[in-house]
């Protein structure tokens, strides 16, 4: 038996079959549904910046490991980004481009970025794969290899495979055995519960709504599309990084994994004003996209953060990772928690630079979430 490797320009070229049973079931960004209607609705490939490269291992025909892979003429969408090395490269006249991230696009959710048929394989595929990248690095085909938010146990390994090791805070919510909202509402302070409950307060004049993939019809998908690049508009000029095309896709094939946490206004009662769509996984809920017709501050914590709270008590989901960013959701119980990357670059007069860059920035991050976890909103005895 024989082993090789190659990369994949398109998730065509492999099948369902061959992909989704490399990955966790359950995580929701690396199943093939997912990243397929990426690329067949055009949000990825074309001219979006991300070229699909997937890297696979196979054992004669038989498809053993794949990492999600895209070919990057820029760093949008990415979320731990670069732009500071890119900044140097520029002013050094190197070249920062293409490079080669393992990663799912526009989604800064950690998880697993190397799939295996058997995770007995890790010890020997992931040497293989490293040399592989290495090489076209050496090759002058790339100029760095980055694998943004892999999981702990995958990073480790990179590390000793020689990559630099990076990281990165975010804020995740950890169900401590509530049963109820109110249970989470009673382990914070008296003044943070009054702030919460005053914000919550202030959206009951309108319709809130939680409806699962299999809930959202035609008319609902439109909407929730209209809100998402709306938002986008306003913030960054354009209409967000998911196309149409994807989200519809999207919905007819993962409707299981999908939870909606949506507003109506009372005067139209089948219109949705503003949402937040998330995806579920065995034990976590992700809110990944949000949208508005208009900017309101605290029916946005209402929907992307509360709801969410009081649908992982509900249905005994142990984490809520609201996605990046965001020193607001502190006050609303969401817990700082280190994340990471690894990294391999080209030998330039830069490598040491980017070595010592990413000493003090861990430095730094480790002081931030001490700090970090001292604004929680627990009450003493309730934090970590």
């Amino acid at each position: 038996m024989s082993i090789n490797l190659r990369f994949l320009s398109s998730l065509a070229e492999v099948t369902a079959k061959q992909w989704d049973p490399l990955f966790p079931q359950d995580f929701p960004f690396t199943r093939y549904a997912f990243l397929k209607a990426l690329e067949q609705g055009a949000s990825v490939d074309g001219n979006s910046g991300w070229r699909s490269q997937h890297l696979t291992v196979w054992q004669d025909e038989h498809l053993i490991a794949a990492v999600p892979g895209y070919l990057k003429t820029h760093s949008y969408g990415e979320y731990l980004f670069d732009w500071q090395i890119a900044q140097a490269y520029e002013q050094y006249r190197l070249p920062f481009y293409p490079k080669w991230v393992a990663a799912i696009p526009f989604t800064p959710v950690a998880g697993p970025r190397l799939g295996l048929l058997d995770h007995a394989l890790l010890p020997e595929i992931l040497p293989l794969l490293s040399q592989y990248l290495l090489n076209a690095i050496a090759a002058k085909q790339l100029t760095s290899v980055q694998w943004l938010y892999p999981d702990p146990v995958l990073c480790q390994s990179l590390m000793a495979q020689g990559f630099w090791l990076r990281h990165d805070v975010q804020f995740l919510w950890q169900n401590k055995g509530y049963l109820q909202f109110t249970d989470f509402l009673a382990s914070l302070t008296s003044r943070k519960r009054k702030q919460l409950q005053k914000e919550r307060a202030s959206c009951q004049h309108l319709i809130l709504k939680t409806l699962t993939g299999d809930e959202l019809g035609a008319a609902h998908w439109q909407q929730l599309i209209r809100c998402y690049q709306a938002t986008y508009l306003k913030r960054s000029g354009h209409t967000g990084y998911i196309s149409e095309a994807s989200f519809s896709l999207i919905a007819q094939s993962m409707a299981e994994q999908i939870v909606v946490f949506a507003a109506f206004s009372p005067e139209q009662p089948d219109h949705i004003i503003a949402a937040s769509l998330c995806f579920k996984s065995n034990d976590t809920l992700y809110g990944r996209y949000w949208g508005a017709l208009a900017e309101n501050d605290l029916l946005h914590f209402e929907l992307c953060y509360y709801q969410g709270i009081a649908f992982c008590i509900k249905h005994g989901l142990q984490y809520f990772d609201a996605g990046a960013q965001g020193e607001h959701k502190l006050k609303r119980g969401f817990e700082p928690v280190k994340r990471f990357g690894a990294y391999a670059f080209d030998n330039t007069p830069l490598s040491a630079a980017i070595n010592n860059y990413f000493m003090q920035e861990s430095q730094q991050l480790a002081a931030y979430v001490a700090a970090a976890k001292q604004a929680l909103p627990y009450k003493a005895t309730e934090q970590c």
